[in-house]
């Protein structure tokens, strides 16, 4: 039984200075610091139970997000979570549609990361208090109830709320033994931690070797033509030319640019291209979609680029979207148009996040491994309560109730900015 009041809302400004190894690096983002947005949910519940939430940030413009978390709560304080889950698309609506607030969105930029966290942390206590993992939940529920947590405006052109009920209930079918696969095997990850654009060959050739485990690889793109073709082909070298490699630009290119450079790409033999260019640019995709491309955006852009047929491949976000709410509109959508999904993770979290989304996907919704894999990072884990396992190159599905969000204390206090320790020491030495 879901129950208690919200009676207390925290927000944290937690940032990791990984800028200091390149750790993250591409060709926008050259120097980001992994931030997070950590949100923080009690009630008066006599279980004690909190729920946590995360938004994935950069570094500058953490303070932003946490400053949208902190407006958004009103709609969240002394509200009973029994009424919240109980109509979570009434309060999912609530959420994006503040009538002022939704003028610095709506459903993008800062006020849906400070959305996404609210609502992190809103499913993991739910998770919690029904003592299952939040894939575990997922699965667990009927298709109605499942349905009733999505707000179907501007998508009904698509995907009906009938439509995303007959697609549950057809996945009915196997789905137990779906899940023992899961439990015995695990979903299958690929990784990234092998070549951001800042590490020196050296680095990269130290961390791609030590990702054996792994058959398939990402490489960043974007910043020099030249110097693109001389990464993919040692790392096409080191992985050899069995392995599965995949590209990612970060957004770095206009359409004709992007064209050109997958066409001198082409012989390192990528999978796919990852934000070619603009995320909004429908028919630029749509263009580029012939060099193979998909991009992790809102839903609404989800749903033209399905529409214009410009994605060969589609990635979820856990914290880009609007929470697993979001995300379970975008899963369906992926299923009815047949377009595998292959989650965009990484960052402070995310990885801890999507795994449930993808292992739900799985065993409720696409019922299909065939071209689908889960991006891997092996970067801060070990600031979590309960971090990713991976074993034998696959996501093998938490066991512990909740999102996997929860941070360890430790780490927060130690990493927030800008006055917890780690801080107070780099910038004292920077001089700030």
């Amino acid at each position: 039984m879901v129950h208690g009041r919200v009676s207390r809302l925290s927000v944290h400004d937690v940032r990791f200075p990984t800028s200091l190894g390149g750790h993250g690096s591409d060709a926008m983002h050259t120097d980001p610091d992994y931030s997070a947005a950590y949100v923080v949910l009690e009630t008066d519940a006599e279980d004690g139970l909190k729920g946590y939430g995360i938004t994935f940030t950069l570094g500058r413009g953490t303070e932003v997000v946490v400053c949208a978390v902190n407006a958004l709560a009103p709609h969240v304080l002394n509200k009973d979570l029994g009424e919240i889950v109980g109509d979570f698309r009434g309060f999912y609506r609530q959420l994006t549609s503040d009538g002022q607030l939704r003028w610095i969105g709506p459903e993008k930029g800062v006020v849906h990361l400070a959305t996404a966290a609210v609502l992190n942390a809103v499913w993991d206590l739910w998770a919690k208090q029904e003592g299952k993992p939040l894939w575990k939940l997922l699965v667990d529920m009927d298709p109605r109830t499942l349905v009733s947590c999505i707000d179907f405006r501007y998508i009904t052109d698509v995907l009906t709320e009938e439509e995303a009920c007959e697609i549950l209930r057809q996945s009915q079918v196997g789905k137990k033994e779906r899940e023992e696969q899961m439990l015995a095997h695990g979903y299958p990850a690929y990784t990234t931690s092998c070549a951001w654009l800042g590490y020196p060959d050296a680095t990269l050739k130290q961390v791609g070797c030590g990702t054996g485990f792994c058959r398939q690889f990402k490489v960043k793109v974007g910043a020099d033509l030249q110097d693109d073709i001389r990464r993919c082909r040692l790392v096409r070298n080191m992985i050899g030319p069995e392995k599965t490699l995949m590209m990612d630009a970060n957004q770095r290119w206009d359409v004709p640019e992007a064209v050109e450079w997958m066409t001198k790409l082409a012989e390192f033999k990528p999978l796919w291209i990852e934000e070619p260019t603009s995320p909004d640019d429908i028919l630029g995709h749509a263009a580029i979609s012939k060099a193979r491309a998909d991009s992790p955006l809102g839903v609404v852009i989800f749903k033209q680029l399905l529409q214009a047929k410009a994605l060969k491949f589609l990635q979820i976000d856990s914290c880009r979207l609007g929470s697993v709410n979001e995300n379970l509109s975008v899963l369906l959508m992926a299923k009815k148009f047949e377009i595998p999904v292959c989650p965009h993770a990484g960052g402070v979290g995310l990885c801890e996040l999507v795994q449930h989304l993808i292992i739900f996907d799985f065993i409720s919704v696409s019922a299909s491994l065939q071209d689908r894999m889960c991006e891997y990072v092996d970067h801060l884990h070990e600031h979590f309560k309960y971090p990713v396992l991976i074993r034998e190159a696959a996501y093998m599905p938490p066991k512990d109730a909740g999102y996997s969000t929860e941070m360890k204390e430790d780490s927060v206090k130690r990493h927030r900015y800008p006055d917890g320790e780690v801080w107070k020491k780099l910038l004292s030495a920077q001089g700030n």
